[in-house]
């Protein structure tokens, strides 16, 4: 690593090395629970709290590096995660904004493998098939990218999904099962820092669910505005089922069912 230097025995030291070696400002993250996900990941691989070993093996170990951006940045995720939310968004959130237009943009940000954007897509096919639609999905890990982009999942990724809709959008291949042409014609995956990127605007719904859970709160405060200023008045934003927008009247957002806000 050209830009390393020295030996690196502290927190913030790593922290600087790691943005100069993967472009991910851990600064953004709360420094407690970060400390944890990290020194459990270098204990496991026996670095111990050797945080000068660790960023050598991470730059010459190209799939120790893939394996620890992915722990960091958490993608854990599955189709219809929290189903009763998905109903409200089927049944409510999509006919209250089609009452107003024909068509819809919508964004998965922080998508990681593409479970939700394609949860997403399914319902659209399904529920509502004259609807112009299209999905981006955004994520800070290629690799996890490169799944959603093959459209190909697990057993495991289907835990919540109506049996039905699995039968119907997936076809057997290999021992997992791949999302169908039809349904991921209208999603497309880009990279993105949520933290750092400029948005695209014009959004009328953006879900990002369980991914601010780690950030700072003074992250949030960026990432929420910038995520206000993106979507159309009207739209939706759509969090996670832990992550309440409590105080945050100020970003213009008000409450219409637990975890979808609309743009005033």
């Amino acid at each position: 690593m050209a830009t390393y230097f020295g030996i690196v025995h502290d927190y913030e030291k790593f922290v600087k090395a790691f943005q100069t070696l993967s472009g991910l400002d851990l600064n953004y993250y709360k420094e407690n629970q970060m400390k944890r996900r990290i020194n459990n990941f270098m204990a496991t691989h026996g670095y111990k709290e050797n945080y000068t070993d660790f960023l050598k093996a991470l730059d010459r170990d190209s799939v120790l590096y893939d394996s620890f951006f992915k722990h960091l940045t958490i993608n854990v995720t599955q189709f219809f995660r929290d189903v009763k939310l998905w109903d409200v968004y089927r049944e409510k959130i999509i006919p209250q904004l089609l009452a107003g237009k024909t068509s819809l943009k919508i964004w998965s940000a922080g998508c990681s493998g593409g479970q939700e954007a394609h949860t997403m897509a399914i319902i659209m096919a399904e529920y509502f098939p004259n609807v112009r639609y299209s999905i981006l999905g955004t994520d800070i890990d290629i690799n996890v990218l490169q799944q959603a982009r093959s459209g190909i999942y697990e057993e495991r990724d289907f835990a919540s999904t109506p049996r039905p809709l699995f039968e119907k959008y997936f076809t057997p291949v290999d021992k997992k099962f791949q999302i169908k042409d039809s349904v991921r014609k209208n999603v497309s995956f880009h990279e993105q820092n949520l933290l750092t990127d400029r948005f695209d605007r014009g959004f009328d719904i953006i879900a990002c669910r369980n991914v601010v859970i780690y950030f700072t709160d003074e992250a949030k405060d960026v990432l929420y505005q910038k995520f206000t200023d993106s979507l159309n008045t009207g739209g939706i934003l759509f969090t996670g089922s832990t992550e309440h927008l409590f105080g945050k009247n100020h970003l213009g957002l008000k409450s219409i069912s637990s975890f979808f806000y609309q743009k005033q």
